[in-house]
């Protein structure tokens, strides 16, 4: 085995690249491996964390199908949807075959073709759109989902690590690193949030479409590369404390979320103030304070730094600018409150509003026949939550 690695053998000078790369100066993989002795993270660790994930989506199609919705019914939120747009054939071809949104040009050759005004077919394209959108029962059920979530494995978090050394003094994280034991807590808080966090960005592609749909991918994708990384490196002492400072305000978040449903508006105000409160505050104040702190400068000092370590803090750091961005989106959602005396519509909405001009009286049609679609008003939306908090799920 010792002439494997001599000089200029290149499956040797890759392997060296390799672990150069992932572990600090003069530490190899050989170093960490299991022995009686002590526990270390393996990379081998983590494939259970794809079934598992599985597993979570299973639990909660039974969870939001046997205990979320009977909650929602109990609460009186209905199970219909928004409006639904007038079937017309010609309509539904051009929807469905070339375009959900037409321009203008083909608005008024639509027009001339339905014999309709142009603007009663634009509100069958806004209904028609609205229509393939959750109603507001399941969108309850999956806040109702995200909440119990993250109210046990942030209750775990906090309970598990306000018994360590690290929460304390955060230079803990990289005392004796990466020689530090791997125990059944970390190990199990490490596997349950990548598994949820594997599955949110599965079932993103089947859950509410939202406009920020790539904003929260690359936040998913952001969250499991960290959580891989941090796990793979040893840094797990640092990560259980960035997973459980995000789940902190995610909780709120969610049960602003289904008190908005609700119509509990006063009640979804009050718990918007505290989410906003909680995420601003630690986002933007303890995030960067405390774990950018300790893992760019005291681990600099302690630990030196080394090519996976710069690329730790560089995806920290890119999670700190998304913070800021929905810190931005809280801040304009606060301040359209304070004017309008409540919480208005999340910048996020899922469901298109009516235009001003449907507040009006209806559009006189040019002529009345069997195939005119009505004149009824787009549903619109109520309250700020009714497409989510400007964060989700979600890190």
């Amino acid at each position: 085995m010792e002439d494997f690695y001599f000089e200029g053998n290149p499956l040797s000078l890759l392997l060296l690249t390799l672990m150069s790369f992932w572990l600090p100066h003069n530490v190899t993989w050989a170093d960490l491996k299991n022995t009686d002795e002590a526990t270390f993270p393996q990379a081998e660790d983590l494939y259970v964390a794809c079934p598992l994930a599985f597993c979570i989506f299973m639990i909660r199609l039974v969870f939001e199908r046997f205990i979320a919705r009977p909650c929602a019914l109990g609460l009186k939120i209905q199970a219909n949807g928004p409006q639904k747009a007038q079937p017309n054939a010609i309509l539904e071809k051009v929807f469905t075959a070339i375009t959900k949104h037409p321009d203008e040009k083909r608005l008024e050759g639509l027009s001339k073709q339905l014999d309709w005004d142009v603007r009663t077919i634009q509100r069958w394209f806004r209904q028609r759109r609205n229509q393939e959108k959750p109603s507001t029962l399941a969108r309850f059920c999956e806040s109702m989902w995200r909440f119990t979530f993250y109210l046990y494995i942030f209750t775990y978090g906090v309970r598990f690590l306000k018994k360590t050394t690290w929460l304390w003094n955060t230079r803990e994280c990289w005392y004796n690193y990466p020689y530090q034991p791997l125990t059944v807590d970390i190990h199990y808080y490490y596997i349950l949030e990548l598994s949820f966090y594997l599955s949110l960005l599965f079932s993103q592609f089947t859950d509410i479409r939202r406009k920020d749909f790539l904003i929260m991918f690359l936040h998913h994708l952001a969250t499991i590369t960290l959580i891989t990384f941090s796990y793979v490196n040893n840094m797990a002492r640092v990560g259980t404390l960035v997973m459980c400072l995000h789940d902190a305000a995610d909780v709120l978040m969610e049960v602003a979320k289904m008190a908005n449903y609700a119509k509990c508006q006063r009640l979804c105000n009050l718990l918007f103030v505290m989410f906003a409160m909680v995420f601003i505050s630690s986002r933007l104040g303890v995030y960067p304070v405390w774990i950018l702190n300790t893992t760019l400068f005291e681990s600099w000092e302690i630990v030196g730094p080394y090519p996976s370590w710069w690329v730790f803090n560089l995806l920290l750091i890119l999670l700190q600018f998304l913070h800021s961005f929905w810190s931005y989106l809280i801040v304009k959602i606060a301040c359209r409150a304070i004017s309008r005396g409540k919480v208005s519509k999340d910048d996020r909405s899922d469901i298109e509003s009516s235009s001003d001009e449907d507040n009006g009286p209806p559009p006189i049609q040019k002529h009345y026949n069997s195939t005119t679609n009505g004149t009824n008003k787009a549903h619109g939306t109520n309250g700020y939550l009714s497409a989510g908090a400007p964060c989700p799920d979600e890190h």
